[in-house]
């Protein structure tokens, strides 16, 4: 007996049936295969979603960025030069002790500004050399003087106990005195 096409499609166990993809209708989805797309399709949606937030924190960032570092610049030049002014304009000032030359003893004011000034900053009183102590810190008339230097410092005004105020220019050595009158 010769066999032909059909005798190989007997729809028994075991066998595959044929669709014609023209003619068939497509099963419903399963319970678990709808879930998994419904979830699959707000997964990306999600992802779309976060996608398109972190492009415009990007444009954001770009576009402000460069305003933001403008306004800083600004704002640290012009505290910059407020804090110059206020360094101009308020010099620091220091205590001037009069004290013996060569000993730093403390003696009192009226030894440096009765005396007459001789060069380098030294008076001469009743024979003796005296002279201003600046800054440090002293236990008053008859201690000795100390932590301060017998130079003024650059662009320091220096002021005594007695209400002298002392200054030394920036740029040079010399220094002018002068009852303040307190």
């Amino acid at each position: 007996m010769t066999s032909g096409p059909d005798d190989n499609w007997n729809h028994g166990q075991g066998s595959m049936r044929w669709q014609d993809p023209a003619t068939a209708t497509p099963r419903p989805p399963t319970v678990a295969e709808a879930r998994l797309r419904d979830k699959m399709q707000k997964e990306r949606e999600a992802a779309e979603e976060w996608a398109r937030r972190q492009q415009e924190a990007r444009e954001q960032r770009a576009a402000t960025g460069g305003k933001i570092l403008m306004g800083s610049v600004a704002v640290i030049g012009v505290v910059g030069v407020i804090a110059l002014g206020y360094h101009l304009l308020h010099k620091e000032e220091v205590a001037a002790t009069c004290v013996k030359d060569g000993t730093n003893e403390v003696v009192p004011d009226s030894y440096c500004s009765g005396g007459y000034h001789s060069s380098g900053g030294t008076f001469i009183y009743m024979g003796s050399p005296y002279r201003y102590y600046y800054g440090g810190n002293n236990g008053g008339v008859g201690t000795v003087a100390r932590g301060g230097t017998l130079e003024i410092p650059k662009g320091t005004t220096a002021k005594t106990k007695s209400g002298t105020s002392i200054s030394r220019g920036g740029f040079g050595s010399s220094s002018s005195y002068g009852s303040s009158g307190s």
